[in-house]
């Protein structure tokens, strides 16, 4: 068959399909018109009416930091010949020499994690939350402060079981939520088997003989007095410092464990105990949701030890968090044990949405300092990364005098800070000549600041582009754009004509960049 019969009849095989769903197969209907016949259709068809994906995006917060790529366009490409005719990609127009172009197509730029300073803490902290103007802290006890200097103890009653999140969709009595790791007693393992006898880990129960692992979560009104749930939200083998919260997304719960990458065991083979078979527990990090708090289904592998890292090391904890005023900028610090040693060292990922996790260049950021020091044992990250009164970010840790094994009778634990200076967690940088363009995007703000550093002599200069019709806006263009030089800790970005996006509330925008040795670290929209 040639090619153009194939065509004509492949165009009537799609156009009778969306005829019989129901579907619009008339490229010149507007996108309301299609919008409501693809419902429509859709809705006739019985499968619902599922949500596009793509540009443009909604922020969750007011900032973009570039920790993934996600929020850089890749680009598209085309060949032309000598007269800058496009050449058909599905076509040969008889050249050898025909260009490729590339347009808006990032180039000169690469992804940099920044070590922290460590500073020790004389308070201690399991978990820190910034709640509107309030730091608050959950750890020998709960404590408050406003300026991150001054603490208020408050006394509570029934302190939360493992660490604590704020959940928005929750009635007021129950805003408060935390999750954590203890044995289940056998009432409380037959009410959980009850109603979900086939929904638990058998590793939770073959572990340790007569103790049966399992999570448990704790809710609160006011974080301060609560209440712990009486059946585990989830039965499984994770001994770790677990972490969990509300995804507005998703509109679930999202639960981070610990897991172990294991396959299903031999049925061949008489089982003696699980503890025979450990050599191949290698931990990892497990992750689960759920529409409803108290029933978690048991987690699945999300991240394991990847192949860059030594065979011995193991994914300890996840400290799942979010950049300060960015929540869907998800970012994780493991603790990554270096079994051959028996050291620790901290690591960096990040992840668009929660489910896939990427190291960033640069990790791991810290290592257990010098052996003798407060944290020279090992060292442990807690949630959550914070912005400080300064601007600085910081994340509690907690260190400890000896290795993690041996001698743990000597073991003495004290929580210390990693702080990152005016917030300079990871640097969308060029070294030289770059350029980037951002997706399309839903700007919360009219204005747009930046965290950024330039060299004395270079400069970044940023371009606003009208998602609608991929054009510049008139007068915030790269030459209208006043060069930003040297050191910017969230300043306002300036065009001849002010500092204005000019774009009209709820539409979407295109921003295109051009640096020369430069670092950005963060995009504020005010």
């Amino acid at each position: 068959m040639k090619q153009n019969q194939y065509i004509s009849r492949r165009n009537l095989l799609h156009t009778a399909a969306l005829t019989a769903a129901g579907l619009s197969a008339n490229k010149n209907a507007t996108a309301t018109t299609q919008d409501v016949t693809n419902t429509n259709g859709l809705q006739r068809l019985g499968i619902g009416s599922a949500q596009r994906q793509g540009e443009p995006y909604e922020l969750a917060g007011k900032r973009i930091v570039f920790t993934n790529w996600y929020y850089v366009r890749p680009g598209s490409f085309g060949y032309f010949d000598a007269k800058g005719n496009k050449i058909p990609l599905d076509g040969y127009a008889g050249l050898l020499d025909a260009q490729m172009r590339q347009f808006d197509a990032p180039s000169g730029i690469c992804l940099q994690a920044y070590r922290p300073l460590s500073k020790r803490s004389d308070i201690d902290i399991y978990t820190i939350i910034q709640d509107g103007p309030k730091y608050r802290l959950w750890g020998d006890g709960y404590q408050e402060s406003t300026d991150f200097v001054n603490w208020a103890q408050q006394p509570t009653k029934g302190g939360p079981n493992g660490t604590v999140f704020i959940d928005p969709s929750a009635p007021p009595q129950e805003r408060y939520k935390a999750v954590g790791l203890r044995d289940a007693t056998e009432e409380e393992f037959r009410a959980f088997i009850k109603n979900r006898p086939d929904d638990f880990q058998r590793l939770a129960v073959d572990a340790d003989p007569g103790r049966v692992h399992a999570i448990f979560g704790s809710v609160s009104a006011d974080g301060i007095n609560w209440r712990q749930l009486p059946v585990p939200i989830s039965v499984e083998h994770s001994d770790t410092n677990i972490v969990a919260y509300y995804d507005k997304s998703l509109k679930k719960y999202v639960m981070y464990t610990r897991n172990y990458p294991l396959g299903p065991r031999s049925e061949k083979i008489p089982y003696k105990g699980f503890r025979d078979q450990w050599a191949v527990g290698r931990r990892s990090i497990g992750r689960s949701e759920t529409d409803d708090f108290r029933h978690f289904p048991v987690s699945e592998v999300i991240s394991e030890p990847n192949p860059d890292m030594s065979p011995t090391d193991m994914l300890y904890t996840n400290c799942r968090t979010t950049i300060p005023a960015a929540p869907d900028h998800h970012l994780m610090f493991p603790t990554i044990w270096h079994r051959d040693t028996d050291t620790t060292s901290i690591g960096f990922m990040s992840s668009h949405n929660g489910k896939l996790w990427n190291y960033i260049s640069g990790s791991p950021l810290f290592r257990t300092t010098e052996f003798g020091k407060w944290d020279g044992g090992c060292i442990f990250a807690y949630v959550n990364l914070i912005e400080l009164p300064n601007g600085s970010f910081a994340l509690p840790y907690h260190g400890y005098n000896v290795p993690h094994k041996y001698p743990r009778k000597l073991r003495k634990r004290a929580t210390g800070l990693l702080l990152w200076p005016k917030g300079r967690l990871v640097a969308l940088e060029a070294r030289g000549q770059g350029a980037f363009t951002t997706v399309a995007f839903v700007p919360p703000g009219r204005k747009l600041k930046i965290n950024a550093v330039t060299e004395r002599v270079t400069e970044i200069r940023v371009e606003v582009v009208a998602y609608h019709n991929n054009k510049p806006i008139s007068g915030r263009t790269f030459n209208d754009c006043l060069p930003i030089v040297g050191d910017n800790h969230w300043t306002t970005v300036t065009w001849k004509g002010g500092n204005d996006l000019e774009c009209n509330n709820g539409t979407a925008i295109v921003l295109r960049f051009k640096m020369n040795k430069a670092k950005i670290f963060g995009l504020e929209f005010a």
